[in-house]
């Protein structure tokens, strides 16, 4: 097996355990102590437990055993494979974290802290689990499920889950228990949006000059950007020309507007941020090498 592949299932193994530590930790140690309401498998967890006294960790193991079974019919095993280990990890951290003493007491009477560190968490664990290719499991598998008999968004059906699951938890829980839990889930949207993009976010620029040959050659071979030209025409005169596309690292966003402007003061740029960058003529490591070679032939 090639070390880049044994690395890789490292990596992917890693980020799988910690987002469910993470996600475990939160629960165990902000959420449930204070009662706050919440989506998933862990929201109808807490309701079985709330109306029949089971033991949350083992009522989360059931509810996700019983949806990894209905992903693996109906999505395939691939899913299957993905989706294994957080099914059975989180609810086995769970009930490790429960049964630490003293633990559940860190953060009990504060509800308000309680929120924001416990979405915050278990964000950042869903987000390390989703940034793996893996599932988080749980409700995640029912929207698919829906999603791919009712072409519904999955992202859509996941919210509609989500406020059903707070919903029922509304029966027996306080109007601040309520508000925090919104509050909860909103936060753990953020950051796991936050931690699946972290590293990958990119800065684009479109550059509309008449010194748009020259703004080009800078770029290449003074600044290393790779630039690509785009046909255009100006919407008042119609005159033909070229719009330069080029996306670059935060660090390099001054150095480039810099130059455009030494090189056109009224260049027309617009700067915009994106989510993700991939495909070839980004890797610079790449390109170099490619010239290298193209050069080495002509020799």
């Amino acid at each position: 097996m090639k070390n880049s592949t044994i690395r890789k299932y490292i990596t992917t193994g890693s980020g799988v355990l910690l987002g469910n530590i993470c996600n475990a930790l939160a629960v165990s140690v902000f959420i449930v102590p204070n009662g706050i309401l919440m989506g998933g498998s862990t929201g109808i967890g807490l309701s079985i437990d709330h109306f029949f006294s089971v033991d949350l960790s083992l009522a989360v193991f059931v509810i996700n055993v019983g949806l990894f079974l209905l992903g693996a019919a109906v999505l395939g095993k691939y899913f299957a494979l993905t989706t294994l280990a957080s099914s059975v990890l989180y609810p086995a951290l769970l009930g490790v974290f429960e049964r630490i003493p003293g633990l559940a007491a860190f953060s009990a009477g504060n509800i308000m802290l309680s929120s924001i560190f416990g979405g915050l968490i278990l964000g950042i664990g869903i987000g390390l689990i989703v940034r793996q290719g893996a599932s988080t499991g749980g409700t995640d598998i029912l929207a698919m499920v829906i999603g791919k008999y009712t072409h519904i968004s999955v992202a859509a059906l996941l919210y509609v889950v989500d406020f059903i699951i707070l919903g029922a938890q509304a029966f027996f829980s306080t109007p601040e228990q309520i508000l925090y839990g919104v509050l909860a889930l909103i936060l753990t949207t953020l950051a796991m949006n936050r931690v699946v993009v972290m590293g990958q976010e990119q800065i684009q620029l479109l550059v509309i000059s008449e010194q748009y040959e020259n703004i080009r050659e800078t770029l290449l071979n003074d600044l290393d950007v790779g630039v690509s030209m785009l046909l255009m025409e100006t919407g008042f005169e119609r005159a033909a020309g070229k719009a330069i596309l080029c996306v670059v690292q935060q660090r390099k966003l001054h150095a480039v507007h810099e130059a455009i402007r030494r090189a056109d003061a009224n260049a027309f740029v617009t700067v915009s941020r994106v989510k993700e960058v991939t495909g070839r003529g980004f890797s610079m490591e790449k390109l170099h090498a490619e010239r290298k070679a193209k050069r080495s032939d002509k020799a």
